[in-house]
Formats: C-alpha cells, sequence, structure tokens
C-alpha cells in the first residue's frame, strides 16, 4: 500500500509514468512515445546538466557500416530543422555563447549528447537536444566538410601506440562480434559512407523509445517534466521495433597473437582477457584484480616490472560493457629490453597470483582506493550524468549506484576463482607493439 502511495504521490504529469527512485535519482518514462528520464534536484549551485543518452554504438554497426555512429555525432552538431546552422554558427557554437560546457561522445554501446549550463538555459538546451533528436539537418556538404576532421582523429589513434595495438588486439579477440572494430571505423568505411546510408542509420536509431533524458541541477521535477514533454512528447515512438544486434562471440580455444610494427621508439605489450558483460556478477571482482595487477605503484606488475627496469609504465584497462568484453594488461618496455623477456615475466607473476592468491590487507587497499575513486565519480554535475551514462548503456543505470556495495563483498576467494577463470590460455590474446626503429635484447 505504502509502495503504491508514493508512486501516486509522484505522478506529477499526466504523460509521465514514475517507474522508481533508487539513490535520489528518480526514473520515468513517456506513456507516448516511451522516452525514459532520469531526474536528480541538485541546487548547491544554479546550473543544470542534460544528458541524451541514445542505446546506439558501435556495437550495432555492420560491415561496410562501421564509423557510422561516430560521423552522425559530428554531423548532428550541424544543425536541425528549427535551429539551422546561420552565418556559420554550429549548434556547439550556440550553445556554448548560452554558457554551456557541451560536448558528445560515441562508443561502444551508446552515443551521448550533453550540456551542462546555467539553468535559466536549459529551456533553451532541451529544445535543441528535441529538435536535432528526428530534425538533425544530415548533407553530403556538411559530410565532406567534418570528413577531414574525422580523418584527424582516425591518424591520431594510428599514430599512438596503445591505441593502435588496442585496435588490433579487439580485431584479433573478436572474430564475429561487433566489438571487432573500433567506435572510429575504418578508414575505407569512414571515406567511402554514403549520406543515403548515414540518413538510414539516424531513421533506425535515433527515437524516444531508443533514448534516456537525464537532467540533475536546479530544476524543480514537474518544470523537468514538462518541459521535457513539451519539446519530446512531439516525437512518436519508432515506427518499426529498435534493431538490437544478436551475434555473439563463439567461444575462444586458445591463444591469439598479433603483432603491430610501426616506425618508432616505443615497444608495448598487451594481454587481453576474455571477461563476461558489465552486469555479469563477476564484474566486481574483475574490477578490484585489474586493480591489484596494474592501478598504482602498489600493484603486482608495478613492483614486477617497473622497478625492476623490464618497464617504464603499466596499466590494466577493464571497462565493462554490454557484452562480453576484456580485462586488458599494456606494459611499455625499457629501451633495451625484449617483448619475450617481459613476456615472461608476466606470466610468472600471473602463475604466482593463480598458486598462492592474494592477501586480505592487498584486497582491502585495493578495494579503499576503487570506493574513493567511486566517490569522485559522483563529484559534480557532469561527473554524475557521465557515469549514469555508461550506467545506462550496459543495461541498467542502478549499476553504477550497486558498485559500492558490491565490490565491499569482493573477497580473497572471489579474486581466487575469477583469476583462474579468466586468466587462462582460453581466453587470451596476446599483442606486441614494435618500433622498428628499437634496438631489443634479450
Amino acid at each position: 500500500m505504502a509502495t503504491r502511495s508514493r508512486k501516486k504521490q509522484h505522478a506529477t504529469h499526466p504523460l509521465f509514468e514514475r517507474v522508481g527512485a533508487y539513490h535520489g535519482i528518480e526514473e520515468y518514462r513517456h506513456k507516448k512515445n516511451g522516452l525514459r528520464v532520469l531526474y536528480r534536484h541538485d541546487d548547491t549551485s544554479p546550473v543544470v546538466g542534460l544528458m541524451v543518452t541514445y542505446l546506439v554504438g558501435s556495437r550495432h554497426e555492420a560491415i561496410g557500416n562501421t564509423g557510422s555512429t561516430h560521423l552522425l555525432e559530428h554531423l548532428m552538431f550541424k544543425g536541425s530543422k528549427n535551429f539551422p546552422k546561420k552565418h556559420g554558427i554550429s549548434v556547439l557554437e550556440l550553445l556554448s555563447e548560452k554558457g554551456a560546457l557541451v560536448n558528445a561522445s560515441t562508443w561502444l554501446d551508446r552515443t551521448n549528447y550533453f550540456e551542462v549550463l546555467p539553468k535559466e538555459q536549459f529551456d533553451f538546451a532541451l529544445r535543441l537536444e528535441a529538435d536535432r533528436m528526428r530534425n538533425a539537418i544530415i548533407t553530403r556538404k556538411d559530410l565532406d566538410e567534418e570528413m577531414p576532421a574525422v580523418r584527424s582523429e582516425y591518424a591520431m589513434g594510428e599514430n599512438d601506440p596503445m591505441e593502435s595495438l588496442d585496435k588490433h588486439l579487439w580485431a584479433s579477440a573478436y572474430m564475429a562480434h561487433p566489438y571487432h572494430h573500433s567506435t572510429i571505423g575504418w578508414l575505407s568505411d569512414i571515406e567511402g559512407v554514403s549520406i543515403e546510408r548515414l540518413k538510414h542509420f539516424y531513421d533506425t536509431y535515433y527515437w524516444p523509445n531508443n533514448a534516456v533524458v537525464t537532467v540533475i541541477g536546479d530544476a524543480s521535477r514537474d518544470e523537468v517534466l514538462a518541459l521535457i514533454d513539451r519539446y519530446f512528447g512531439v516525437h512518436p515512438r519508432s515506427p518499426h521495433a529498435i534493431p538490437e544486434p544478436y551475434t555473439t562471440e563463439p567461444k575462444q580455444l586458445g591463444r591469439r597473437f598479433v603483432e603491430v610494427k610501426r616506425a618508432g621508439t616505443k615497444n608495448m605489450l598487451a594481454f587481453a582477457y576474455k571477461v563476461p558483460e558489465a552486469l555479469h556478477q563477476d564484474t566486481p571482482a574483475l574490477m578490484a584484480l585489474s586493480s591489484i595487477l596494474a592501478d598504482g605503484q602498489t600493484s603486482r606488475l608495478y613492483r614486477a616490472l617497473v622497478e625492476k627496469n623490464l618497464a617504464t609504465s603499466v596499466r590494466s584497462v577493464y571497462m565493462p560493457f554490454r557484452d562480453p568484453s576484456l580485462l586488458t594488461i599494456y606494459v611499455t618496455l625499457t629501451e633495451g629490453i625484449s617483448h619475450a623477456r617481459v613476456e615472461k615475466a608476466f606470466r610468472t607473476i600471473i602463475a604466482t597470483m593463480l598458486d598462492a592468491g592474494v592477501s586480505e590487507d592487498e584486497l582491502a587497499r585495493v578495494l579503499s582506493r576503487l570506493e574513493t575513486e567511486i566517490a569522485f565519480a559522483r563529484d559534480g554535475h557532469y561527473a554524475m550524468l557521465s557515469n549514469l551514462n555508461e550506467a545506462i548503456a550496459v543495461g541498467d543505470w542502478k549499476f553504477f549506484f550497486d558498485l559500492p556495495e558490491t565490490m565491499g563483498r569482493v573477497t580473497t576467494d572471489d579474486i581466487s576463482r575469477v583469476s583462474r577463470t579468466y586468466l587462462c590460455d582460453e581466453g587470451e590474446t596476446l599483442g606486441y607493439y614494435c618500433g622498428i626503429d628499437t634496438h631489443t635484447t634479450l
């Protein structure tokens, strides 16, 4: 009875159904078009943060279509029906003139557009975001104008040793699943895509029932819902079902190896291991394992490789996604040290961990640091919006708020179990990045 009473109390707009609330975030769904809304009141400063998350990323791209999500992100700033580009002024400039912190990003599972701006400009930002949801102006001329910037982004990734190795690792680790290709796409697809294909991609995924609008700031719930209904409520649901990728990656049956040779002086080594999707029960333990291995100067690999002058840096990257992904360890080699020598040392460290596990003190230090990092991730409008955005992308925005509790339950036995389960030959992809001008010795 109390639950039904609370729902009735918060149903402040007739066209929104209150879904629930969690850690100060209220969730609503538009009854006509399915748009989801997350709202949190924060009057610590006279600003409002707005994030529109579309559930489309490079995971939704097929062969010949790679890079489309990222290209659309660029074109969405070129103007829309009610906010056309006039006198060379882009959408980015329009919002910046209103005092907004504004940008967008594309990744594997999502695309997002955001503004953090003075509260008196919130109405303007909502109108603009709602307009470009369905009325974006997508032209060949604008695509041609953006192509140099996109080529430059592509080249930057190619010329960065870690990004270049990372791209080849994922392409080797994934044969069937679309995580196989990077978000920026393959260059031939980027340069060869037609404007008609980009429009089709836009008309497939940019709909209210495939989006989440998150609002955090100095605006009342009634005002937020009324304005969202006014501007986004004019859009219907998509006339078709939103396509959802159904390809799953076949089970890996043994180690894979990839080597990248480019002119330069830096050598790197990377070990990538298949891990489950973000909402899997093992994710908290894997986050802790990642930190134990290569997060900071007390990590296992830092002490074994950097302090012994075999490497200049170590880094662990584990970002859980909607589908099974990778936990990757990157090692930048000290000049004159070979890949084979560091690979041998790495495997010895992993074997020791698998045999002896980790101590209670080691795990406690890591969990304390991760708890602090999670707390900082909630500090400020943009920080909260950004982390909610990633949680939305993996399938449950509550995931972000549940992490402190689930991390706190991780035990040394959990670390041993996930180490044995996932740090195995069957799920490993090994990568060498070789600066071809570098002389190495055994």
